[in-house]
């Protein structure tokens, strides 16, 4: 599945890297945003799909921090 590499992609990232990540997703998502308020969008599905991925990236961040607190 699509969802499954892109998780396994994030897992192998530092945590720099996953917040680079999700602050390019979070701008992502404002845009995409003002492009649908300005009836500019033509996928709207995309919204969705960004929304997932920030989800997946602070999942991933959380994961991280909870293995460091317990090694």
């Amino acid at each position: 599945m699509k969802s499954n590499k892109y998780l396994e992609e994030l897992r192998s990232k530092s945590a720099s890297e996953l917040n680079e990540e999700l602050v390019s997703a979070k701008k992502e998502l404002f845009n995409l945003r003002f492009q649908n308020a300005t009836n500019q969008l033509d996928n709207t599905a995309r919204i969705k799909d960004v929304r997932r991925n920030i989800a997946r990236i602070q999942t991933v961040i959380v994961e991280q921090a909870n293995a460091s607190k317990e090694a």
